[in-house]
């Protein structure tokens, strides 16, 4: 049977009562990426969506790109228009919740429904190619002497390079409320300030600056990782003699108010996709590390990364 006339019989089945609609709730999906275009999580959500479709587990993927306030513009706007909405999904993360920590947004994340974990990743931190400091060691030297006159930029306030950022200076004597952090709606808004030089320093995953590393317009000076990343020779901060580790992590959640069979439906299309070699090829193209977990581990983690990048933020002196 070719692919549409099943979908269409799907479709049938389920409008006449013989197919419980859950098992038709993830075909035409809806994909809310808070962020402006260019970045990890527009990346994370367009790579899904794609594993998605290879794996057969939707039959199309729309998307919504919603930058601001490290993702909390696009969760009000998820939260309030997607209601009950079993095709609906949002990209998100840890910077997310950093966010919420620090901006006190009108709606929580609570009000929508963890499906899945997908990924996780390292910051890393990188220099313009002309700048004329070359080392993390340059960069604390001049952090100490003026802390101002570093420009950190990176993503929404909260996120995990700003956070990073914020431990630094306090692992190096420098009071975190003085570091100047400029943020960006999306990844590609800093990009083109790093590779302008109108910031000092950058951070983000590996992924949004390997091609500028590769070509030699960014210099990378470290990562925020235990161990050094694979195949890569960049030291990370532990190494260098600052104890800054940090992880950044990426997943989806559905819409407020689902029921149970949708969630399911969501969660075993998600799945599905993330054993597609689509989504295996995305992994491997972005340094990406498969972190998968749903369900009630998913809830659990959720909640103990709220209560640690609080404590993080606060001894940081982020809130």
């Amino acid at each position: 049977m070719r692919r549409d006339t099943f979908l269409k019989s799907l479709a049938a089945l389920a409008a006449s009562g013989a197919l419980p609609m859950s098992a038709w709730a993830a075909s035409n999906l809806k994909m809310m990426i808070p962020a402006n275009p260019g970045g990890g999580w527009d990346s994370t959500g367009r790579a899904l969506g794609k594993a998605l479709i290879d794996a057969g587990a939707a039959s199309t993927v729309s998307y919504e790109n919603k930058g601001g306030a490290a993702g909390t513009i696009g969760l009000a706007q998820f939260v309030n228009s997607s209601k009950g909405d079993g095709n609906a999904l949002m990209v998100m993360g840890a910077v997310m919740l950093g966010g919420i920590i620090t901006g006190k947004p009108p709606v929580q994340l609570s009000q929508a429904t963890p499906i899945a974990r997908l990924i996780s990743e390292y910051n890393v931190f990188v220099l313009p190619a002309n700048s004329p400091l070359k080392t993390m060691k340059d960069v604390v030297e001049q952090l100490k002497k003026d802390p101002g006159s570093v420009k950190w930029g990176g993503g929404s306030r909260g996120s995990t390079e700003h956070i990073a950022a914020a431990m630094l200076a306090r692992e190096v004597g420098v009071d975190p409320a003085k570091i100047n952090y400029v943020a960006f709606r999306g990844g590609g808004e800093a990009t083109a300030a790093i590779l302008g030089g109108n910031v000092t320093v950058g951070g983000s995953g590996l992924s949004e600056f390997a091609e500028y590393i590769k070509a030699g317009k960014m210099r990378p000076i470290a990562v925020t990782s235990e161990a050094r990343l694979s195949g890569q020779d960049i030291p990370t901060m532990k190494e260098l003699g600052y104890n800054v580790v940090i992880g950044n992590w990426r997943g989806v959640f559905g819409a407020a108010g689902i029921t149970p069979a949708q969630r399911k439906t969501l969660t075993d299309a998600i799945v599905a996709a993330t054993k597609h070699k689509s989504w295996a090829e995305a992994l491997q193209r972005n340094d990406w590390t498969p972190a998968l977990m749903t369900g009630p581990a998913f809830d659990k983690f959720v909640d103990d990364e709220f209560a640690s990048l609080r404590a993080i933020m606060a001894k940081s002196g982020m809130v």
